[in-house]
C-alpha cells in the first residue's frame, strides 16, 4: 500500500520533530558523590579550610567538633569493608584495619594518611554539618613539662576528648595472638570514664579483632623525649623526602620510636595499635599535626613540593613510589594518584594551617 503525500510528509516531520528533541535532551550523567565541597572545576580551590591547633579553638568551636565526631559515631556505615562498622566513624576504622600493612612503612604513608584525613573531615562537613576549624594536636607544646600530658587541653574531660584510662576496666581477649595483631600489653590500661566518649562502645580492634569494647587509653609521659620541639626539628632537618618520612614515621624503619608511632604510644591503649588506632578520635588530631609538619618540610624548598621517593611495598620484591602511584581508599573516596594530593593549597586538598 502506497502513502498519500500528506501522510508520507507528516511522518517526514514527525522524524525530524523526534530526532531534534532527542537531541535536546541532556545526557544523563552518573551520580558521583560530592566528596571535596570546596574543590574547583579548574584545579584551585574556592576557599580554604584553616586548620588549628586544638587549644587555640574557643569552647564552642571544640564543643561543635566533638558534636561532629559523636556524630560520625550515630549514623549507619555505608559500604563498609567488615561488616561489624556498624557507624561511618566505624567504616573509616575499619578501613584503616584492612589497609594497615600496605600503607605503612612506604613511601606512600604520609600521602595516604593526608588523603584519607580529607575524606575523613569531609565526611564530617557534608554528612553532619560541621563548619569549624579541623583541629590538630601539637603534642610539642605539652612535652615541656613531663607531667602535662594528663592536663593537655587535648584530653579535658569538660572541652576535651575525656582523659586515661581508669587502670582494671578492661582487659584483653584472651588467647589473641599479640604479635601478629601489634598489640602492646602495656598500653591497655582500662577504659575512659571521663569526658565524651566515656560510653561509647568501640567495634573493631584491639589489632585486626573484631570486638566490642569501650575505648582504651594507658598515656604513657616517656614518649615525650620523642615529641618535643628538638625531635621536630631533627625531622625538618632531612634533606630530601625518604629520610624526612623515615625519621617521622619511626619504627621499624628507625630503631626507636619517632614522631608518629611515639604519639601513638604515648595516647595509648586503641591509639597504641598498629591496625584499630583511628578507633579513638585523637587518632585523626594527631595526624593532623604529621600531616602539618610535612607541610612544613614541602615549604623549606620548592623542590620539596612534589618530592616523592621510598619503596611502595613493604616486602620485597621492592619498588620505588612515584607521584602516580594510586592511594587505594576503597568505598570512602576517590583513590587518587599521589600528585593531586601533593600540594595542600590546591584542589582537591583545599586547606591551610594556621
Amino acid at each position: 500500500m502506497m502513502l498519500s503525500p500528506i501522510s508520507f510528509s507528516s511522518l517526514l516531520w514527525l522524524f525530524a520533530f523526534l530526532n531534534a528533541s532527542a537531541l535536546a535532551l541532556p545526557s544523563r550523567k552518573p551520580y558521583v558523590p560530592n566528596y571535596f565541597a570546596s574543590r574547583a572545576e579548574n584545579g584551585k580551590c574556592a576557599e580554604l579550610l584553616v586548620r588549628k591547633e586544638w587549644r587555640t579553638l574557643n569552647d564552642a568551636e571544640k564543643k561543635d567538633y566533638i558534636g561532629a565526631v559523636k556524630c560520625l559515631m550515630s549514623r549507619p556505615a555505608q559500604h563498609p569493608v567488615y561488616p561489624e562498622a556498624v557507624t561511618r566513624f566505624d567504616e573509616f576504622q575499619a578501613y584503616h584495619m584492612s589497609v594497615a600493612d600496605v600503607v605503612h612503612n612506604v613511601g606512600q604513608f604520609l600521602p595516604w594518611h593526608r588523603l584519607y584525613l580529607r575524606l575523613y573531615d569531609q565526611a564530617m562537613r557534608t554528612e553532619c554539618g560541621y563548619k569549624g576549624p579541623t583541629p590538630y594536636w601539637d603534642w610539642s607544646l605539652d612535652s615541656k613539662d613531663a607531667t602535662s600530658l594528663h592536663t593537655s587541653p587535648v584530653l579535658d574531660p569538660n572541652t576535651g576528648f575525656g582523659g586515661n584510662g581508669v587502670p582494671g576496666t578492661y582487659t584483653l581477649p584472651p588467647n589473641i595472638n599479640i604479635t601478629s595483631n601489634r598489640i602492646f600489653p602495656d598500653s591497655f590500661v582500662g577504659c575512659v570514664k571521663d569526658g565524651p566518649f566515656a560510653d561509647h562502645t568501640v567495634h573493631l580492634g584491639p589489632g585486626q579483632l573484631r570486638t566490642n569494647h569501650c575505648l582504651v587509653r594507658g598515656l604513657n609521659e616517656s614518649q615525650y623525649a620523642n615529641l618535643d620541639a628538638q625531635a621536630v626539628a631533627r625531622t625538618l632537618s632531612q634533606a630530601t623526602y625518604e629520610p624526612f618520612w623515615i625519621e617521622l614515621e619511626g619504627q621499624p624503619l628507625t630503631p626507636s620510636f619517632r614522631l608518629h608511632d611515639g604519639g601513638h604510644v604515648m595516647v595509648g591503649g586503641e591509639m597504641s595499635n598498629f591496625y584499630s588506632s583511628p578507633g579513638d578520635p585523637i587518632f585523626y588530631l594527631h595526624h593532623g599535626n604529621l600531616d602539618r609538619i610535612w607541610w612544613q618540610w614541602q615549604q623549606q624548598s620548592s623542590a620539596h613540593l612534589y618530592e616523592i621517593s621510598g619503596r611502595s611495598t613493604p616486602d620485597p620484591p621492592f619498588q620505588n613510589v612515584t607521584l602516580d602511584f594510586i592511594l587505594p581508599l576503597g568505598e570512602l573516596g576517590p583513590s587518587l594518584p599521589i600528585r593531586d594530593v601533593m600540594d595542600i593549597h590546591a584542589s582537591p586538598n583545599c586547606y591551610t594551617y594556621a
